[in-house]
């Protein structure tokens, strides 16, 4: 069995949640734009999508970041650094560009 395997899979659960989130988020936002039959803008889709992908990307570079330190027997400190602060602060972006979104559709 490979060492610190409940880290590294918890780790890597983590990982899927924030994507499943930015998925499920930008989702709901380019379906909340079809709904109403207007055409909806392309710059909010495409900020959207970036969005979701911006937040991808800082997940992932999150989850490298935990496993060298996991590899290394570094010790997992528990306190929020600035990555997870970025990542909580562009999840509320994203809700906040579907409510401009629905907002702009009504």
């Amino acid at each position: 069995m490979a060492t610190h395997f409940t880290e590294h899979a918890a780790n890597e659960r983590t990982f899927l949640a924030w994507v499943r989130t930015a998925i499920a988020v930008v989702g709901f936002g380019l379906a909340a734009g079809r709904i109403s039959g207007q055409p909806p803008s392309y710059w909010s889709e495409v900020a959207l999508v970036v969005a979701g992908g911006f937040v991808i990307l800082l997940s992932y570079l999150r989850m490298r970041r935990q496993r060298w330190q996991i590899d290394r027997d570094a010790g997992l400190v528990d306190e929020a650094r600035s990555v997870d602060l970025l990542l909580v602060g562009l999840l509320f972006s994203l809700f906040a560009l579907i409510v401009f979104f629905a907002r702009h559709l009504i």
